[in-house]
């Protein structure tokens, strides 16, 4: 397992934009793919997103629509997840989440305490 802590979680507004970042406790961070989920009150966590150890291949739910990306800085063990065009239906807890590239399955195994995310309108 590998410490995962989120930040930059807020109160905005409809259309802005925040960053989240997710700082890993861990040696070996270039072997991990890492990924972002999200959980509204009273509905399931789902997939956000996800970035390969490189950072040169990701992947995002179809809702996104473009308005997320995911970067990250293996120098400074950190993921981020750029949210754009916020709406109040992106209101959530917002989780990090870590898999070692080289599991034999493709659930994620570490996973941070989330940073709230709310967007009024």
């Amino acid at each position: 397992q590998v410490q995962l802590v989120e930040s930059g979680g807020g109160l905005v507004q409809a259309g802005d934009s925040l960053r989240l970042a997710c700082k890993a406790s861990t040696r070996t961070f270039i072997n991990y793919v890492m990924g972002w989920f999200r959980q509204a009150p009273g509905k399931e966590r789902e997939f956000v997103g996800v970035v390969d150890p490189s950072g040169r291949n990701t992947r995002y739910a179809d809702f996104l629509k473009g308005r997320f990306s995911i970067s990250r800085d293996n120098a400074k063990n950190t993921v981020y997840l750029q949210l754009n065009n916020l709406s109040p239906e992106d209101t959530a807890l917002y989780y990090c989440a870590a898999r070692h590239r080289a599991s034999e399955t493709a659930d994620f195994g570490s996973w941070g305490q989330g940073t709230q995310v709310t967007v009024s309108s």
